[in-house]
């Protein structure tokens, strides 16, 4: 190593080291750093049209980007929830949510997906999970869409 390269070394791990002996966090800290997450599990419903418009637009843009294909979401039907919160009472709060989807070739095929809260872009609401039974091409949630399921 050259002279520089060992004094920018020990430049850096100086700076990172504590100056003193560790301490508990203080008031400020502990009110907003380390407050960790608070879920309040308010969610949309199974049927709520904006995230049925989500799936239904978002299915069709993965199968146009990554499959060459025209296939898109005609209809939903029979939604209805199977789980709400089924996980551990800190993990982030998920809403699944089964059904039926009409497919643009005539087929009928089952849909599973959550809504999570806090999971959409930078967190700012909530978000989509989904699973299209015979359409995981990429076999995110194989076998047959179980991996969707709570």
């Amino acid at each position: 190593m050259s002279g520089r390269a060992a004094l920018l070394c020990s430049a850096l791990v100086l700076a990172v080291l504590p100056a003193g002996p560790a301490s508990a966090a203080d008031w400020f800290e502990m009110n907003f750093y380390l407050s960790g997450p608070r879920y309040d599990g308010v969610l949309p419903p199974c049927d709520y049209p904006p995230a049925l418009n989500r799936i239904a637009k978002r299915f069709s843009q993965k199968e146009g980007t990554f499959w060459n294909s025209a296939l898109a979401i005609v209809n939903f039907e029979g939604i209805r929830e199977t789980a709400f919160r089924t996980w551990a009472a800190q993990s982030i709060p998920r809403r699944f949510c089964s059904g039926i989807v009409e497919i643009s070739d005539g087929r009928r095929t089952p849909i599973h997906y959550s809504i999570a809260e806090d999971t959409s872009m930078i967190g700012a609401s909530w978000g989509v999970e989904w699973c299209v039974v015979g359409l995981d091409r990429n076999w995110a949630y194989n076998p047959a869409c179980k991996m969707a399921l709570p």
